[in-house]
């Protein structure tokens, strides 16, 4: 086995058909123990950036996943499917050859900015203690409730209308299908398929994702990632402190003050937002938030 690295985060480009815990296991041997966790799960069908924290890194993940994160996907408009996915059974088809571009950029436009989202039924959302995915798998209805959401910004690549695959003994398989290439900027908490799925009913034709890549999670892009087989090849893991300073603004203490953040006290720091505290030597100590005139911790690494 592997020997133990030192904590902090691996950034991954997740291929598609493995689920997010299956990464997290891979990890785990490559790394030489359990202790990895991932912050914010992709769908076996996606691919793209996933986060895993290694050792005291895995307590960073949580201020992780509160960041902003940007897609590309597919949107296919004509078919509704039970997970408004690709991997789901389709639940209604309709024509979608009748709408030009112009109507969709249009419908696509009503979901920037601040808007209440009802994520889709097939989530890791718990409903009386159990995942919604889990209820709907068993034949379930789930009724989720719209959340605040914020799209920071929807660009249109490309609208191509074509006729849908054939289905054997279905009615509609001269279907004509319209499939729409997305990118998306949004806040934690955005489900892209519920865009699919909400523009497919304001179109009054039904949508679903055929495809989603996820391309950054706050600071981490694809370009700071790496493929399971290049993790195999040579394990590399972002230090701690490094990661730290990446995501979060940083403040830089003196030796008097770092030892009070040892201690876990409040202190009198400039600080606006959530920000990463270093000692003088540069090793990452915690993070702190504003508390009217002073700064207290949040989460304390050292130790």
């Amino acid at each position: 086995m592997t020997s133990p690295v030192t904590p902090g985060l691996v950034i991954v480009d997740k291929a598609g058909g493995i689920t997010s815990h299956g990464v997290v296991g891979r990890v785990r041997r490559l790394a030489g123990t359990r202790k990895v966790g991932h912050a914010g799960t992709l769908d076996p069908m996606a691919t793209g950036v996933l986060v895993l924290g290694v050792d005291r890194a895995t307590r960073l993940l949580g201020h992780l996943m509160l960041t902003e994160k940007a897609y590309d996907a597919t949107i296919r408009l004509g078919i509704a499917t039970t997970t408004d996915d690709a991997e789901g059974e389709a639940t209604a088809r309709t024509s979608a050859g009748h709408l030009d571009e112009a109507t969709i950029r249009t419908a696509l436009a009503e979901f920037v900015g601040d808007i209440e989202q009802v994520p889709t039924a097939v989530s890791a959302i718990k409903v009386d203690g159990k995942r919604a995915y889990a209820l709907v798998r068993a034949g379930e209805e789930v009724e989720l409730k719209a959340r605040p959401v914020t799209i920071h910004e929807l660009t249109v690549h490309k609208v191509v209308s074509h006729a849908a695959e054939q289905v054997p003994g279905d009615p509609a398989h001269d279907l004509d299908v319209v499939d729409v290439d997305i990118s998306v900027r949004c806040s934690s908490g955005t489900y892209i398929r519920a865009i699919a799925r909400d523009l497919g009913t304001a179109l009054g034709v039904g949508g679903h994702l055929t495809a989603l890549r996820r391309t950054a999670v706050g600071p981490y892009t694809l370009d700071h990632a790496k493929t399971l087989e290049q993790l195999d090849e040579g394990f590399a893991v972002l230090p701690i402190a490094d990661a730290a300073r990446a995501a979060f603004p940083a403040y830089d203490l003196d030796a008097e003050q770092a030892q009070e953040v040892r201690y876990g006290r409040k202190l009198a720091l400039p600080l606006e937002t959530l920000t990463a505290v270093f000692a003088p030597e540069g090793e990452f100590l915690a993070l702190y938030e504003p508390a009217g005139e002073m700064a207290r911790p949040v989460a304390v690494f050292t130790g």
